[in-house]
């Protein structure tokens, strides 16, 4: 017996879905509010692959610097600490070389 009026609330529900859905479509200015809604979710999706290539490339970029730590002799330093010696070394080298 409780099967059968579980299928009525279902049903129930499911068409007053429909009926919003339908009402929200028809409503003024609808059309705009769900191409807005289209256009956000596509640069949403764009910037979770754009983030997911980051953390590849900082993944990379932590294995580069700890080489060139073994490469250089160092031993072992936290990865912001060598990014950012790294970029001042690089600047220092860029200088050096062009004089």
């Amino acid at each position: 017996m409780a099967r059968p009026r579980q299928r009525n609330i279902v049903e129930r529900l499911a068409d007053a879905g429909e009926e919003a859905i339908q009402r929200i479509g028809s409503a003024p200015g609808a059309d705009r509010v769900l191409g807005a809604m289209t256009s956000m979710r596509d640069r949403v999706d764009d910037l979770q692959r754009r983030v997911r290539g980051l953390e590849s490339l900082e993944k990379r970029l932590g294995a580069v610097e700890r080489r060139l730590d073994k490469i250089e002799g160092k031993g072992k330093t936290s990865a912001r600490k060598t990014t950012s010696t790294a970029k001042r070394s690089t600047a220092a080298r860029k200088r050096s070389s062009a004089s």
